[in-house]
């Protein structure tokens, strides 16, 4: 593993730890040279799945792009990187259950918003507002009304 600061090409496994699913391991690694440390993931390489947009283009599945998209959304709130992982983990399971080559990018995005939503009303917000593309106030009070009614049957249970 290459130093990300000196770029050297030998480094030590300082700590290893599997996440709570057993789905990855965590690696605190240490640059032999300059004695940087950083962090690494080990995944399982699954079969390659294909994301199909909106236009019909598809693209190799990317679990970085979940990531920086909720990253973005979750830019100064109470979300800590290893939450926006976690969920980005639970999708990507997710999908692999229910889809065997192939997933619509909408299916993707409603997952991160379902997830978002729970975690995080500002960053459920923040995502939806550039997911669903909203082009004016109207658009940005309308899913406001619709998160105030969904606290309130969850409050009441009633509809």
């Amino acid at each position: 593993m290459k130093c990300p600061a000196c770029h050297f090409k030998e480094t030590k496994v300082v700590d290893s730890r599997m996440n709570a699913e057993g789905t990855s391991i965590r690696r605190r690694r240490e640059c032999l040279k300059c004695s940087k440390r950083f962090t690494t993931h080990e995944y399982v390489e699954q079969v390659s799945l294909m994301v199909v947009k909106k236009d019909g283009r598809r693209q190799p599945y990317d679990r970085s792009r979940i990531i920086n998209g909720m990253t973005k959304a979750c830019e100064k709130r109470p979300v800590s990187v290893e939450q926006v992982e976690n969920i980005a983990i639970d999708i990507e399971r997710e999908i692999q259950k229910k889809h065997d080559r192939e997933v619509a990018s909408s299916v993707i995005g409603e997952l991160i918003m379902e997830k978002l939503y729970t975690l995080d009303e500002v960053a459920y917000v923040r995502f939806a507002s550039v997911y669903r593309q909203f082009r004016d106030v109207n658009h940005f009070m309308n899913e406001i009304k619709v998160l105030l009614e969904r606290e309130r049957i969850e409050r009441t249970g009633k509809k």
